[in-house]
């Protein structure tokens, strides 16, 4: 087995023709990994993600090959894949107006060339889910980009089929999660093809490190909302004196605590099942 690629919060082993994912408790912010990991995370994700997997598995194949197959070390944190090769694109749905999405639309009324209603706020929830894709940057931040530069890197008709995926996606995981009391503001998606050129979901899918989540019975527009995700983290490092570039500043372990227990709130709520670790 050999370590074929570490990125900021998982890694990835080859295992002869198919791969390794495994997903650590680094936690990122920023592009940056901070110093303290944050206990089950990677646990947490990876359990979540199979459940979505299962329930959308009718939609688009996904990469999973088995959640058992693996080492023992890892168990809990992670699945043989198959192997793909990723679009060069994030695809994002949004269904509500929050984080780049809001501060693109302050500045220009719009979100990946997508023109939105005036008046909205912090948290407006859209006349429909849009897409807004972004680039995937290696290095730096990704940035956003309009769905015929989507067209220009893959071509029509991938862009097409996945933009629509995409979107299918989310609304069926918004509904499910609306069913529970969450609300999805918006998610991360990667694509991927297998070897045989089928467009295929690969990474992880509907967690707390690629979605917005909120608690529905606390939403309000115009203000920040309860976040059951990774968005908490932001939040408390934008209160220090740091300037967004490694190192990265250790979390307190209040912080920790309150993250970790966001995070399986969200678990137990969408799944119904109790977290044991």
């Amino acid at each position: 087995m050999e370590l074929v690629h570490s990125g900021k919060v998982r890694d990835v082993y080859a295992d002869g023709d198919e791969l390794i994912l495994v997903a650590s408790d680094r936690v990122s912010v920023y592009d940056v990994v901070l110093p303290t990991r944050i206990p089950d995370k990677g646990k947490i994700l990876t359990r979540l993600s199979l459940w979505w997997f299962e329930q959308l598995a009718d939609i688009i194949p996904n990469h999973i090959v088995s959640a058992a197959d693996v080492p023992d070390e890892w168990e809990g944190r992670a699945v043989r894949c198959r192997r793909l090769t990723m679009l060069p694109v994030e695809w994002i749905a949004r269904g509500y107006l929050a984080g780049l999405g809001l501060k693109e639309y302050e500045k220009s009324g719009t979100v990946s060339g997508i023109p939105l209603p005036d008046g909205l706020v912090e948290a407006s929830r859209l006349p429909e889910p849009i897409f807004t894709p972004t680039t995937k940057a290696t290095e730096g931040h990704d940035e956003f980009i309009t769905y015929d530069d989507v067209v220009n890197e893959i071509g029509d008709d991938t862009a097409t089929r996945l933009r629509d995926v995409t979107l299918e996606i989310y609304r069926r995981g918004a509904a499910i999660a609306a069913e529970r009391g969450i609300i999805i503001a918006d998610t991360k998606l990667e694509f991927g093809r297998a070897a045989d050129g089928t467009l295929t979901l690969g990474d992880e899918v509907l967690t707390s490190d690629s979605s917005r989540f909120w608690p529905a019975d606390q939403w309000k527009p115009g203000r920040p909302q309860h976040a059951l995700d990774k968005q908490f983290v932001r939040d408390w490092s934008s209160t220090l004196d740091w300037d967004r570039t490694p190192p990265g500043p250790a979390i307190p372990q209040e912080v920790v605590d309150a993250t970790r227990a966001r995070y399986i709130d969200v678990y137990e709520r969408l799944t119904g099942t109790p977290w044991t670790s």
